[in-house]
């Protein structure tokens, strides 16, 4: 039986080679629409009909269930994680992200094979429904990304097949636009977008950021100036032009400026200067700076130009703790959708609760409950099961199953007489030592 493990073990990874060095879908890769790495790969495992392989179906599966049982993190976050050439892995990510956010997404691995990682980003319409809007590109790790809307969004890691490795994953954010006045950041900004103005028949529409007359107010993004000129509230103005994100930048209140409309600037060049024109000369110099989308006006510039959350400091599972079994230490404990405590709860479980670790952080373990419910739990809720429970010793022959379930394949039958020990439960079963040190589950009501 070993044998013909291996055999299909080599006989897929070879074609997958062959596909992987290919920069299509195979021949009629031309017959399909353009696609994102993860459903190229996909096509390919159905092209050699190994989709209807037992691994190929669970890592499309697997792919499927990610994007339904996704857990919540806040960025900045990291964790670290598992997944083996036995079981196909795939991961969801749920997150809360704001237009004028860049969020930079790593996955770094660790294995005795080189392993390509597929990181796709879905917007989250709504929990049976998701819409693919942007993927890593072939061969890399790493996926930067700007939302064009401030919604929920699902980023969903899946390595290839046959790989088993540790990973990294890394979830920062930094703003998509350089702030516009030389030598500040958004920590002096004074006034902010929707504040009201003139007794409140307007409101505020953009940020206030105050600075020496004559300092530099400078390019946020690589664009084509327009709208030079004069306005009563604004004094000197100018627009920037943004064509990929489709948006103008508006720079109001300027002593002077440093460019003439139809000019192509850089980030960082020069638009003008600091100062206090128009409507601002009782207040003392600053920038006015606005963003207007090309069908949707007004919109709050902060998201773009704010100080990023800087590095994500999570302190990282040992390697050694990725897949180990452990169990359930206090009375009672939350596998919560989160890491963190106030996060919706997924389900209380007693005391001996026996738990598998997929992944997480030293606070917080992700892990994997014996009916296939992932979560977190608090590191400290938890156990090694090294020492035993209780011991039973059995009075009847009893087949040692390989899963919490009654259907599950028998690894062997233990006779009667048999010493095990029981090393964490659920309500059904319990995960039990043999004599020979093979671990494996038996029906709860096996008694001495």
């Amino acid at each position: 039986m070993v044998v013909n493990h291996t055999f299909r073990f080599v006989w897929i990874g070879l074609l997958l080679a062959g596909f992987s060095a290919c920069t299509g879908v195979g021949p009629t890769a031309n017959l399909f629409r353009s696609s994102s790495p993860h459903e190229k790969y996909g096509q390919s495992l159905k092209e050699a009909k190994l989709d209807r392989t037992a691994l190929g179906t669970d890592w499309l599966s697997a792919g499927e269930r990610a994007l339904r049982d996704s857990l919540k993190i806040t960025i900045p976050y990291r964790e670290s994680g598992y997944f083996s050439a036995n079981k196909a892995f795939a991961v969801g990510y749920r997150i809360d992200a704001q237009r004028g956010d860049r969020l930079l997404i790593r996955v770094e691995t660790q294995g005795q094979k080189e392993t390509q990682v597929f990181i796709d980003v879905f917007a989250l319409e709504s929990r049976s429904q998701t819409s693919l809007i942007a993927a890593s590109k072939a061969d890399t790790n790493v996926l930067a990304w700007e939302p064009r809307r401030t919604q929920t969004y699902l980023i969903r890691v899946q390595p290839e097949l046959l790989r088993t490795g540790q990973y990294t994953i890394t979830v920062t954010r930094e703003p998509a636009l350089s702030f516009p006045v030389k030598g500040r950041d958004s920590r002096q900004i004074s006034s902010f977008f929707g504040v009201a103005r003139d007794g409140g028949r307007r409101r505020h529409e953009g940020v206030d950021i105050f600075a020496p007359r004559g300092t530099p107010a400078i390019a946020s993004v690589d664009g084509t100036i327009s709208g030079v000129g004069v306005s009563k509230l604004g004094g000197n103005v100018a627009f920037l032009t943004d064509t990929d994100r489709n948006i103008r930048l508006y720079y109001a209140h300027l002593d002077h400026w440093n460019v003439k409309n139809g000019q192509h600037v850089s980030i960082g060049d020069t638009i003008g200067f600091v100062g206090n024109t128009g409507n601002a000369r009782t207040t003392g110099p600053h920038l006015h700076f606005g963003i207007y989308g090309f069908t949707d006006g007004a919109t709050d510039p902060l998201p773009f130009i704010r100080l990023g959350r800087g590095p994500a400091r999570q302190s990282l599972l040992p390697a050694s703790r990725l897949g180990d079994s452990v169990r359930v230490s206090v009375t009672r404990s939350a596998i919560r959708l989160a890491p963190t405590s106030d996060s919706p709860v997924l389900r209380d479980v007693p005391k001996a609760s026996a738990l598998t670790i997929l992944g997480g952080t030293e606070t917080w373990l992700r892990v994997e409950l014996p009916d296939g419910l992932t979560g977190y739990v608090m590191s400290s809720a938890t156990e090694a099961e090294n020492r035993p429970l209780r011991r039973v010793v059995l009075s009847a022959p009893r087949p040692l199953l390989d899963a919490a379930y009654s259907q599950a394949p028998s690894m062997k039958t233990l006779p009667t007489g048999a010493s095990v020990d029981v090393l964490a439960t659920t309500s059904s079963f319990q995960l039990v030592r043999g004599p020979d040190g093979q671990t494996g589950w038996l029906p709860i009501n096996v008694a001495p």
